[in-house]
């Protein structure tokens, strides 16, 4: 055991002491954050705009700030951009996280200098806990590796701005900084694939003990090191015990990853978000993510079907309930206020707040009134390729309409890397388990509404190639999984078998 390693059992039991404690006071904790915010931001334009002088309790807290995506609050982020002070928050912010909507194009999510920590303390809790839970401390002593975005960050009008994760990279802490990889030259490379090629260069004669990424990244680079090796992962990197993952659902891609690797290796799933470190799995025998209730974000809930009523109910933590859908809404020490941030969560536990993400707002398919979630189909999925013994690459979904009663259906695009040996059956098992999961989508086929969904089988590297062809490969890029029109459908035609 290393130096590094021997010092870091102790730290981690202390820290995670520290996070349960915290923990144990969540919703009080999170009551005095929220007083805290509206104090601070009190003399902004924001703050003068919605009357936080007035604000005293959470009652007064929601009549007064309204909640809104991107756009509703992009006025504001519009006059930070152009360099005016005390906007949304204190002076300016350090950063701007740059990330692409589909709606908005460009968006630039203010980093503050209270905010920066919680985007590198939540990885840290993480690890921290997953050394005190599994007694594994030994990875800390060799090679760790996180596939991000580039660290070059480029001029908005005096405040550096880039990718969240080539943000974060300027902050590792320096006891880490010799273990990481791969090299500062190689991590701002742009081309995905020639990245891809370097790091597996400078990586592949290391002792590499934690991979950290979204993990379809993940895979090309166990691909890249398997096609030049024809070894196992376990037998390129035999210290390899962490791997780390956030971003997308982790079932659909796990049968691979560990066939892969040759051999199981503990899991660490992180929720970061350009909004903030949002969750982190602090326990390795319990489900789900321990909300981080103790980093400067102030967190309200809307019930999912109220997400696009005029006046939506709104809880703070101490309101909501077990296994519900809430859209999740953040004010932070960002200036980030009433603040949509897209995805769905439920509670899972409340002793500790405990979540599942479940889904995008924007990502479901409503086309015929079913209103099909991505918690769904990656559980539909998940258990109809362990039934088939099946594995999969990556997969999209998108309705297809077509005139008359019971023609219409849910068309799957789905990159096999091993196919089921029978294709039909395999379509039933996978519509059974979806009609098992959602009501209105049964109700729909029982009344022969619609037919049982249609797979398109996608050929080798096709999601790979649809993404490098929209510019959006690797990195912290994401293909999304539900839709409600056919564009990305009809970009996939090209790729299918």
């Amino acid at each position: 055991m290393g130096l590094k390693s021997m010092i870091s059992k102790p730290y981690a039991k202390f820290a995670t002491k520290k996070l349960r404690v915290a923990a144990d006071k969540a919703v009080e904790i999170q009551l005095q954050i929220m007083s805290e915010l509206v104090g601070k931001a009190m003399h902004t334009q924001f703050g003068k705009d919605h009357h936080f002088s007035s604000i005293r309790n959470y009652v007064d807290f929601k009549e007064a700030i309204p909640v809104k995506d991107y756009e509703g609050l992009r006025p504001y982020i519009d006059r930070i951009v152009k360099g005016e002070y005390n906007i949304l928050w204190e002076g300016r912010p350090i950063y701007f996280a740059e990330t692409s909507g589909t709606t908005s194009g460009v968006k630039y999510i203010p980093i503050t200098k209270e905010s920066i920590s919680n985007h590198i303390n939540g990885a840290r809790n993480a690890l921290l806990a997953y050394i005190t839970n599994s007694g594994n401390a030994q990875f800390v002593d060799g090679k760790l590796i996180f596939l991000s975005g580039s660290p070059i960050l480029h001029d908005t009008n005096g405040i550096p701005t880039g990718r969240l994760s080539g943000i974060v990279n300027h902050h590792i802490p320096s006891y880490l900084t010799k273990n990481q990889m791969p090299s500062y030259d190689t991590n701002c490379v742009d081309d995905w694939e020639q990245k891809l090629d370097k790091i597996v260069e400078e990586t592949i004669s290391k002792d590499m003990t934690l991979i950290s990424g979204i993990p379809p990244w993940m895979q090309m680079y166990f691909d890249r090191l398997i096609a030049k090796t024809d070894k196992k992962i376990k037998d390129i990197f035999p210290n390899f015990s962490v791997m780390v993952y956030g971003g997308v659902n982790f079932d659909p891609y796990k049968k691979k990853l560990f066939d892969s690797i040759g051999k199981s290796v503990d899991t660490v799933e992180l929720y970061p978000a350009s909004e903030g470190f949002i969750a982190f799995q602090d326990n390795m025998e319990n489900e789900g993510l321990l909300l981080n209730t103790n980093a400067g974000i102030f967190y309200e809930f809307i019930p999912t079907e109220e997400i696009f009523d005029e006046n939506p109910t709104r809880l703070h933590l101490g309101e909501v309930e077990l296994d519900k859908n809430y859209a999740l809404v953040i004010n932070s020490n960002a200036g980030l206020w009433g603040y949509l941030i897209g995805d769905t969560v439920k509670f899972i536990s409340l002793q500790p707040y405990r979540i599942n993400v479940t889904g995008r707002i924007k990502h479901f398919i409503s086309a015929f009134g079913e209103h099909v979630i991505g918690e769904e189909v990656d559980w539909a999925i998940a258990k109809a390729s362990e039934e088939h013994n099946v594995e999969i690459t990556e997969f999209t979904i998108a309705p297809m309409v077509v005139q008359g009663d019971g023609q219409s259906y849910h068309e799957w695009f789905i990159e096999f890397t091993k196919m089921p040996e029978n294709l039909t059956a395999f379509v039933e098992t996978l519509d059974n388990h979806l009609r098992s999961r959602n009501e209105y989508y049964d109700d729909l086929i029982k009344g022969n509404i619609l037919q049982k969904l249609h797979i398109t089988p996608i050929q080798k590297d096709g999601f790979i190639n649809y993404m490098k062809s929209i510019g959006k490969l690797g990195g912290q890029n994401k293909l999304p999984r539900l839709s409600n029109d056919r564009k990305i459908a009809e970009a996939m035609e090209k790729f299918k078998l």
